[in-house]
C-alpha cells in the first residue's frame, strides 16, 4: 500500500514544521508548499532534509492558487497553515492581509473542487480565536464572532468558506479554532518570543531595556506541539467538523513577561519601556477558550504545562543564543 500524502502550506512556520514533525512519525509522505524568497527562510525544516525522510518542497503562493500542485500532489491530506499570521501588521497591510488569509483559503478550496479531489482530499484551515474579537470569554464553537482587525476579519471569512464548501459539495473541510499557541519555533517579531529572546539577551548583558505595548491583554497561551497534534485528530474524525483548541486557562501578557524574568532571576520592571507603537488601534482585552467539544469528542488535551512552556522556549533561546556568541 503506498503512503499517504499531505500538503501542508506555510510549512517554514511554527506550526507547519511542528506538523511536519508528526506527519513523518505517523509515516505520512510530507510535502511542503513555501514562497520563492531571496533569502533562506528554511532554518525550521532544514533538518528535514534527509534522505530516510519523505519530505519535498514546492514553490508555490497563496496569492495565485496551488491549482496545479494539487492535481500534480493528488494528496490526501492539506493543512493549511499559512497566512499573514500578525495581528498588529495586519492593520498596516489590511488587503494583503484579507487576500492570503481568506481569497487565499478560497483558492485552496477552489483548487480541491476544479480538480476533481473533493471525495479523496480531506482539508483542515488553521483559523483562529481573533475571531471572537471582543466577545466575552469564554469562547467556544457556539460562541458570536467579532473580529476586531482585519487579520481577524479574514480569517472569520476564511472559516465560513470552509463551511461553505463543506456544506455546498460535501468536502471534508474542517477548521481548527487555535487560541493563542506559541513554542521554540516561534518568529521573533511575536509578543512571546520577543519576550524570552529579549530577557535571555538581557541576562547576557547584549541588552539593557525591553519595549512593549498593552501589557493587559489577556491569552490562552499552549504549545504549538499539543495545538499539531490536534488538528491531525481533527482531519482523522469520521466526519468533517470544527473545534476549538485551547488549554483553558488564561494569562495577561504581563504575566507572561513577569514569569519569564522570573526564570531567568531577573526583575522584569527594572528592564520595562513601555511603548505605544506596539498597541494595536483596537484591543482584543482576553481570549479564553472552552475546548470541551475536542476533548470529549476526540479525546485530545493539552500535555504542555504553562510553565514548561515558558521554560522551554527560554532555555532554546538561551542556548542560541550563547551558540551564536561563540
Amino acid at each position: 500500500m503506498s503512503k499517504k500524502v499531505a500538503l501542508i502550506t506555510g510549512i517554514t512556520g511554527q506550526d507547519g514544521s511542528n506538523l511536519a514533525d508528526l506527519l513523518l512519525k505517523e509515516g505520512i509522505e510530507v510535502h511542503g508548499v513555501i514562497r520563492r524568497s531571496s533569502t533562506c527562510n528554511t532554518s525550521r525544516i532544514d533538518y528535514l532534509f534527509d534522505p530516510e525522510n519523505k519530505t519535498y518542497i514546492h514553490y508555490g503562493d497563496l496569492a495565485d492558487g496551488i491549482d496545479n500542485l494539487l492535481y500534480d500532489l493528488q494528496p490526501d491530506y492539506v493543512f493549511n497553515t499559512a497566512a499573514m499570521s500578525h495581528v498588529r501588521v495586519s492593520f498596516d497591510i489590511p488587503i494583503y492581509t484579507l487576500d492570503i488569509n481568506s481569497t487565499g483559503v478560497c483558492r485552496i478550496l477552489e483548487g480541491i473542487r476544479k480538480t476533481g479531489l473533493i471525495k479523496k482530499t480531506r482539508i483542515l484551515q488553521c483559523s483562529s480565536s481573533e475571531m471572537f474579537g471582543i466577545t466575552p470569554p469564554p469562547q467556544n464553537e457556539n460562541t458570536i464572532f467579532h473580529p476586531v482587525s482585519p487579520y481577524g476579519i479574514a480569517k472569520t471569512a476564511a472559516y465560513w468558506l470552509v463551511r461553505s464548501y463543506r456544506d455546498g459539495y460535501n468536502m471534508f473541510a474542517c477548521n481548527s479554532i487555535c487560541f493563542n499557541h506559541t513554542g521554540t519555533r516561534r518568529g521573533l517579531n511575536f509578543v512571546t518570543k520577543k519576550i524570552t529572546r529579549t530577557a535571555c539577551k538581557i541576562k547576557l548583558g547584549l541588552v539593557n531595556k525591553i519595549e512593549l505595548g498593552n501589557l493587559e491583554a489577556k491569552r490562552d497561551f499552549g504549545d504549538s506541539r499539543d495545538y499539531v497534534k490536534a488538528m491531525w485528530m481533527i482531519i482523522n474524525h469520521t466526519i468533517p467538523d470544527d473545534f476549538v483548541i485551547a488549554t483553558g486557562q488564561t494569562y495577561s501578557i504581563r504575566e507572561f513577561a513577569e514569569k519569564v524574568f522570573e526564570y531567568l532571576d531577573l526583575d522584569f520592571y527594572k528592564y520595562l519601556v513601555n511603548n505605544d507603537i506596539f498597541k494595536r488601534p483596537v484591543e482584543v482585552p482576553a481570549l479564553l477558550g472552552d475546548s470541551t467539544k475536542i476533548r470529549t469528542t476526540l479525546g485530545w488535551e493539552p500535555k504542555i504545562s504553562f510553565n514548561e512552556l515558558v521554560k522551554s522556549m527560554v532555555d532554546y533561546d538561551m542556548e542560541e543564543l550563547l551558540h551564536d556568541l561563540k
